[in-house]
């Protein structure tokens, strides 16, 4: 993750939710409404709130953040008993087995089954709670995530902000500079048709603002490329669109009096990127706790609830609670030669047909049981599991040791172009004062024939030049201080 790129970008996303709703969603309205001829004006967090709004990567960070949350409660739910239920309906010809009875029969049975189980498991190595953990705190993992994903989609939209306003400045000088030689011209055509000045003088100007002209359009084109790349950063359609200006502090009177190791500690202490790979730690140490369930033990408990129809035994016998005596074939024989029929006593009553509804009734069978489940061998498959689950933990730790090496080294770059960054915009500042006199020396000489028209122009393009170079240091100053103000939490403003 870089940093440096991160850095400003949560600073000014928090300023964003300043601005009042129903102004942001008519200019934003406005920025997307094609067809407009008149300028769009956006301001930073305006800017921003689109952006965050329309980036693709942030709605699949979205999405994954959903997707995380789905598996959590999945997790959760998997605490919860499960119950199935099944049916069965057959046809058999021909001499089969009464599923009823189970007697063998010949003749056409129909016969259904039904089956209602539960299963609930009271103890797995408390894999499903250290599952729960992990998911629990990859959820919070990929939040912080989608978080550090706004923060570089705003960085991306400050740069190209900024961009749009240093175009835009030098946009101007380049046309201040034209307006000067054109001004100059006219005054030396005078003075030429006079006669006071040579002929010679107004070449040098016209060349000079030949060469404005080309600086016109070259600022001119890129102003426009940094609007695009803007509104490509909003991902809205390209539109004619201008950005607020911002204040510019002043390095001489805002330094940063904080040492690299003050910021690099506030800075690890709220950022997402940071935030995000310990809990990435955290939650592979859970899935580490989670693998050594399958070592132990399980233990769950089944309850089942069944019955069975068949048209073999559409008929049942109801007693009336009274016997009857009932020859049998077999004889005793006696001394005198005769023999005596056995007899037995049956319950004595009538045969009665029932329907469908009331045999599965009559035969419903409940039951349960516990089932203990002991892993003796598995082909190392448990161990193999827990020690890759230990090699993502170590790599999720690493990871976190090089975000925080890269945190560091970034602050430690930042502050060092911060510091680079403000001596070169108060040197640059310096410079425009000191070539603004001198210009104004050189166009008094040159006003009163004491300069040639070489010498006015030389003058006149190092102003040119220190000119756009303070633009650039100026905005680039800017951006080195938003990137220690995002690393140390501080409020961020372009009032």
């Amino acid at each position: 993750m870089n940093f440096v790129r991160a850095g400003i970008c949560w600073a000014v996303a928090l300023s964003m939710y300043a601005v009042a709703p129903a102004t942001f969603a008519q200019t934003a309205a406005n920025a997307v409404s094609p067809g407009t001829g008149a300028a769009n004006r956006l301001s930073l967090q305006q800017c921003i709130e689109i952006a965050l709004k329309n980036n693709i990567t942030i709605r699949q960070g979205q999405l994954q953040v959903e997707n995380n949350a789905l598996q959590l409660r999945q997790a959760r739910l998997n605490q919860y008993p499960t119950a199935n239920f099944s049916g069965s309906q057959a046809f058999n010809s021909g001499r089969n087995v009464d599923p009823f009875t189970n007697q063998a029969v010949q003749q056409n049975i129909t016969s259904s089954n039904y089956q209602l189980g539960t299963s609930v498991t009271v103890f797995n190595g408390f894999a499903l709670k250290n599952q729960i953990k992990q998911n629990d705190l990859a959820l919070q993992a990929s939040q912080q995530e989608l978080k550090a994903t706004q923060n570089n989609t705003s960085i991306t939209v400050a740069q190209n902000y900024l961009n749009v306003l240093t175009g835009q400045e030098q946009y101007a000088i380049a046309q201040r500079q034209a307006e000067v030689t054109q001004a100059q011209l006219d005054r030396t055509q005078r003075l030429v048709t006079a006669g006071t000045l040579p002929e010679a003088n107004l070449y040098d100007l016209r060349a000079q603002l030949a060469q404005n002209q080309v600086d016109i359009v070259n600022a001119q084109n890129t102003l426009e490329l940094a609007k695009v790349a803007l509104q490509q950063a909003m991902n809205v359609p390209i539109q004619n669109i201008e950005v607020e200006p911002i204040n510019v502090p002043n390095p001489s009177t805002a330094p940063y009096m904080e040492s690299v190791q003050q910021i690099y500690e506030t800075a690890s202490s709220f950022l997402p990127d940071v935030q995000g790979a310990d809990l990435r730690v955290r939650s592979a140490a859970f899935g580490v706790e989670a693998a050594k369930g399958g070592l132990y033990p399980s233990l769950s408990i089944n309850g089942n609830l069944s019955t069975v129809y068949s048209s073999a035994a559409r008929q049942r016998f109801i007693s009336n609670g009274q016997k009857v005596t009932v020859p049998t074939s077999y004889f005793i024989p006696l001394p005198d030669g005769t023999q005596f029929q056995v007899l037995t006593q049956t319950p004595d009553g009538s045969y009665s047909s029932f329907n469908y509804f009331e045999q599965l009734q009559n035969n419903l069978n409940e039951s349960v049981s516990l089932f203990l489940r002991v892993p003796i061998f598995g082909n190392f498959q448990a161990r193999n599991r827990i020690t890759t689950a230990r090699i993502q933990q170590q790599n999720a730790e690493l990871n976190s040791q090089n975000i925080r090496l890269q945190l560091r080294q970034q602050i430690e770059t930042a502050y060092t172009n911060m510091r680079a960054g403000a001596n070169r915009y108060l040197a640059t500042q310096a410079q425009v004062t000191s070539l603004e006199r001198a210009f104004q020396a050189a166009e008094s000489r040159f006003n009163a024939g004491a300069l040639n028209a070489t010498e006015y122009n030389i003058a006149k393009t190092n102003l040119d030049r220190a000119r756009a170079s303070l633009v650039q240091a100026k905005y680039d100053y800017v951006f080195r201080t938003k990137i220690l103000d995002f690393f140390q939490n501080k409020p961020l403003t372009f009032e």
